[in-house]
């Protein structure tokens, strides 16, 4: 029962002061003209969204992390024993994480808004710092005791990857950040897609006994689900890449911090789409000089250029999500 206040309190919490920022976040950005400026990509329509505040992402950002910390504070105080440091390391872990590559992206908007460089951090620099996120944050899984080169993979079982996991633990962590970071092309998808993955990471973390995991994965959809009160279209807001990046970072530390990154093949199904979509046309196109698979990427651009709405878009890629997730639960299950 304290464990179902606890992932409560986290998310409604979450839900409550995310969308009550908005009140002042949102009037604020505006105030400051941190406008977005719409890239000479994606759809024409997309023009009409130009000067729309960004940088929104620091609503669920707060919210999230007060969320969580509210659900700590009641833990200590109802049952202090659920407080083991490992578990509240692994939580520190993913929320740091988060938190970094959210960071990156904070920089990456403030140069956009602000210096008026569309294209913000140059690509170096966001390598560069994305590799020294990801590095500390290995480290801190090994320091901690739940990095394993073991994984269970569908179909193939129980695999040790030996030192050729580390490699690509290091390259799945980057593609996945930056699969998030791109899926938000579109009013309130990422946010739509990133609440029902957090709902599956609930349930998973509960599953395989991460609670504290649960508990910030909890206040994360809850943060998602306020900001959707400002994000879903016609947004008022955009999430910048402040926002997609912290998702992206929670998201993906969330499957490592419990042991199983495998997941990732469920739950980040959809990012997964998204960025596939964007290598295999960039690969494609430079093959055949010229010619393209899909009519815009990312994928869900193309689905605009068939006629797609934005609602419907949301809708279907977020079932898709959450289908997806559900296999994912199930092959829990079964491993």
């Amino acid at each position: 029962m304290i464990a179902r206040y606890a992932l409560t309190i986290a998310a409604l919490f979450a839900f409550v002061l995310t969308g009550m920022s908005g009140l002042i976040v949102v009037p604020f950005l505006h105030k400051l003209h941190y406008g977005q400026t719409i890239k000479e990509i994606g759809p024409t329509w997309h023009k009409n969204k130009q000067g729309t505040p960004t940088m929104g992402g620091i609503c669920f950002i707060f919210g999230s992390t007060l969320g969580l910390g509210l659900a700590w504070l009641y833990l200590s105080m109802k049952q202090s024993d659920l407080m083991s440091s490992h578990e509240a390391f692994n939580v520190v872990l993913a929320l740091s994480a988060a938190w970094l590559f959210g960071l990156v992206g904070f920089v990456d908007d403030y140069i956009k808004v602000v210096k008026k460089r569309n294209l913000g951090l140059k690509v170096m620099q966001k390598i560069v710092l994305q590799v020294a996120i990801t590095l500390l944050f290995l480290y801190g899984l090994h320091l901690n005791g739940v990095l394993t080169s073991a994984v269970v993979l569908p179909i193939v079982g129980f695999v040790d990857l030996g030192i050729l996991f580390y490699p690509i633990a290091f390259l799945l962590i980057i593609f996945m950040v930056n699969a998030v970071n791109l899926t938000d092309g579109i009013d309130g998808l990422a946010s739509s897609v990133t609440f029902v993955v957090m709902l599956a990471y609930v349930i998973a973390a509960g599953v395989l006994n991460y609670f504290h995991l649960a508990v910030y994965a909890a206040a994360v959809a809850g943060g998602c689900a306020g900001f959707l009160l400002w994000n879903f279209h016609p947004a008022k807001v955009f999430m910048g890449d402040t926002g997609s990046m912290y998702l992206g970072g929670a998201v993906t530390a969330l499957a490592f911090c419990m042991s199983r990154p495998e997941l990732l093949l469920f739950f980040g199904f959809i990012y997964i789409c998204e960025a596939g979509s964007v290598v295999i046309q960039v690969s494609y196109f430079k093959a055949t000089h010229g010619k393209r698979i899909f009519k815009m990427t990312p994928i869900h651009h193309s689905f605009e250029m068939d006629g797609w709405s934005e609602e419907k878009i949301v809708a279907s890629f977020s079932l898709v999500a959450a289908a997806a997730a559900a296999l994912g639960l199930v092959f829990i299950r079964l491993s």
